[in-house]
């Protein structure tokens, strides 16, 4: 029983319309980082392979993957950097990069993103550019890479002048979640990945929304892997119509043009899910201010952000109107926008999205004024 192959394993297919050779499986299931090596034995993607880590979870799990791996006689190596957003930098990439050709990386071999967020997008980001390109597998540490970032093959990193602004879309092989990883994850981590579960709902799954607002922080691991689930199968679906982002993908920026402005205004102090939610917390009470948002609706996601305790940041005195100069210029670098006017992705009511681009600085001032 225990040598069940990840065929019977719940997964999700990520289907790419415009390429389905490169369609992937997301595998979830509690134990199954225990099973990548037999997982590696059957899908062979690379002769060895680099597990890439931020120094936390490399001194977590990162030497058990390794002697599993080897246990197997699959050959690894444990590559890792200092964890935070603040190492996500064209600087990390290099190290990495080097460090792989140290070690005689070459194009038949491939890269375990094994971690959160910043990880994921750092090697993938390798993964894209070393050698032109060698195969990655995502496995997911934190509720934010696992519902969120891990899936759809962005990868990224942040520039001087703001948060992802350098980067690839290249599809990892697979993507493997462990939701036992979330056991020793630190609340102000899972309420990042909650931000973006939340996000899922707003934009897309009334019903994902309404399972959230009834158990609030109550979340056991039979639900949270049912709302891992929700939440993969609804980027997987926005993904494979729209991999490159020229239209429907971009409604998972909501809540993200702000969001990711409030990140590099506080040098990256403030954790991205709590960003996300304080934009989506501004947004929708710059939509409120132009009728654009159903009232009962806007009141419904505002206390569900508060209720979770999503936006509590320690960073709030930077949400003042005397700030909107800086945040506005920020937004305008930011990469959805058209003709220098900033694009923002709006919720009319919960389920439905749509573009806008009317909003002004003196939105965003009013918006921060009333910003509790």
């Amino acid at each position: 029983r225990n040598r069940q192959n990840h065929i019977n394993m719940p997964k999700i297919a990520v289907k790419l319309a415009n390429g389905p050779s490169r369609s992937y499986d997301i595998i979830i299931e509690n134990g199954l980082a225990r099973k990548i090596p037999a997982i590696l034995k059957k899908q062979a993607y690379g002769q060895k392979y680099a597990i890439i880590s931020d120094a936390t979870v490399a001194k977590l799990y990162g030497g058990r993957l390794l002697k599993d791996l080897e246990r197997s006689g699959i050959k690894a190596h444990l590559i890792s950097f200092s964890a935070g957003d603040k190492h996500k930098s064209l600087e990390t990439c290099a190290k990495i990069l080097n460090q792989l050709l140290s070690k005689n990386f070459d194009r038949k071999d491939a890269i375990i993103a094994f971690g959160g967020g910043v990880t994921g997008d750092l090697a993938g980001l390798c993964a894209s550019i070393f050698k032109r390109g060698i195969p990655y597998i995502q496995v997911p540490t934190t509720l934010l890479a696992m519902t969120d970032s891990g899936i759809g093959g962005k990868t990224g990193v942040n520039l001087g002048a703001g948060k992802n602004l350098a980067g690839t879309i290249y599809q990892p092989r697979a993507v493997l979640i462990d939701p036992g990883f979330l056991k020793t994850l630190p609340e102000r981590e899972l309420l990042c990945g909650m931000s973006e579960v939340v996000k899922y709902g707003i934009i897309k799954s009334p019903n994902l929304f309404e399972t959230i607002e009834k158990n609030g922080k109550k979340l056991n691991s039979v639900l949270m892997n049912k709302i891992i689930m929700q939440s993969c199968r609804i980027k997987a679906d926005i993904i494979g119509k729209d991999e490159f982002e020229k239209g429907p993908r971009m409604i998972l920026n909501y809540g993200h043009t702000i969001g990711h402005a409030i990140e590099k205004l506080s040098d990256y102090k403030i954790a991205h899910g709590q960003a996300i939610a304080a934009g989506m917390k501004l947004v929708n009470n710059m939509s409120l201010n132009h009728n654009l948002i159903n009232k009962s609706d806007h009141l419904r996601i505002n206390n569900l952000i508060k209720k979770l305790n999503l936006a509590l940041i320690k960073g709030k005195s930077l949400l003042i109107p005397k700030n909107a100069d800086m945040l506005w210029k920020i937004m305008q670098s930011d990469k959805k926008n058209n003709d220098g006017k900033v694009r923002f992705v709006i919720v009319p009511k919960i389920g439905t999205t749509k573009f806008y681009d009317k909003f002004t600085k003196k939105d965003l001032i009013s918006a921060l004024k009333h910003y509790d």
